[in-house]
């Protein structure tokens, strides 16, 4: 944590520029609460030309991601420890172009649903941070929570959804990394996943 943290770190105030974190990455991908960092080691992994930026507030997901980078000897990793919400706000319009939300907290009490990320803030935003053609994924076990992301992205005119067949939210994408998280199954559905992409402007 002492030393390999702030290396990986992006600037903590300020504007964030991924082209000056990563210079001739060919791409920006973004994972929002990465929890143990298994998702976003993995596919930093096979993808070593692409700079993957993750944010979560939690010191032992921090720790963990850490971790699987440094066994993984990975250069294009980089971590913001803390709300995910304030790396994005400080970072270009179009500068990603994938963004993950990976079974981010259900807040399952209702008087609670307030505080759930994927908000029509959150989809303003990240159409505001997605290149046209850029891909954003959502994925939760929370049935409700599911039935909220859905309603609030296709009310969000910048995205598609180009589901066609029940699979396509039923079976976990191709290039999805299983996570322990997702292993534990406690949500009282199975895994929902939505696939949106930015519409040209």
């Amino acid at each position: 944590m002492e030393t390999l943290l702030p290396a990986l770190r992006p600037p903590s105030e300020g504007p964030v520029d991924p082209a000056a974190l990563m210079p001739g990455a060919r791409e920006t991908w973004l994972e929002v609460g990465f929890g143990g960092g298994e998702h976003m080691a993995a596919q930093a992994a096979a993808r070593p030309q692409v700079l993957v930026l993750g944010a979560e507030p939690f010191l032992n997901g921090v720790a963990s991601a850490l971790r699987h980078v440094d066994e993984a000897g990975l250069k294009n990793v980089r971590i913001h420890d803390g709300d995910a919400r304030d790396l994005m706000s400080r970072l270009p319009d179009s500068c990603l172009d994938r963004l993950f939300v990976l079974f981010p907290d259900p807040w399952q009490k209702a008087r609670h649903h307030k505080r759930r990320l994927v908000s029509p803030a959150f989809a303003d935003e990240a159409a505001r941070l997605l290149k046209p053609g850029g891909r954003l994924r959502l994925a939760t076990d929370w049935a409700d929570y599911a039935d909220q992301m859905l309603k609030v992205l296709l009310a969000e005119p910048r995205f598609d959804w180009p589901a066609r067949s029940a699979a396509d939210w039923r079976e976990a994408p191709a290039d999805h990394v299983r996570t322990r998280y997702e292993a534990k199954r406690l949500g009282d559905c199975e895994p929902v996943w939505l696939d949106f992409v930015r519409r040209p402007d």
